[in-house]
């Protein structure tokens, strides 16, 4: 599959000790082989290089002055797809699969209105 029709999901990820956050990377990781290439997935490990990302995400749902000034941040964990966040906890497989099929065919849309 070619790039453009693909979408990505990321899940904000504290550490394997946060059940909630390895249970949501979890049902993420089951479902996309079904997807066949057209799903991208990442994990974003707050402990480690995913800061700099939780931080636009978070900015991206808050504005910078509700995460600089008033400590506003995207919850933990979270399931954004492109950059919309979907999930503040872990989905059900359908509803998953649903907003995936949902933002799959918005991208097909796009693509094919040009």
């Amino acid at each position: 599959m070619k790039n453009f029709k693909k979408i990505l999901i990321e899940v904000m990820y504290k550490a394997d000790s946060c059940l909630p956050c390895f249970y949501m990377d979890e049902a993420v990781r089951e479902i996309l082989p079904q997807y066949n290439g057209r799903v991208e997935y990442q994990r974003v490990d707050l402990k480690g290089s995913g800061k700099e990302r939780f931080l636009e995400l978070s900015v991206s749902l808050f504005g910078e002055e509700g995460v600089y000034k008033y400590k506003r941040i995207a919850p933990i964990p979270s399931l954004f797809i492109d950059e919309e966040l979907f999930f503040d906890a872990i989905p059900p497989r359908h509803e998953l699969e649903d907003a995936i099929q949902e933002m799959l065919e918005k991208k097909d849309q796009l693509h094919n209105a040009f």
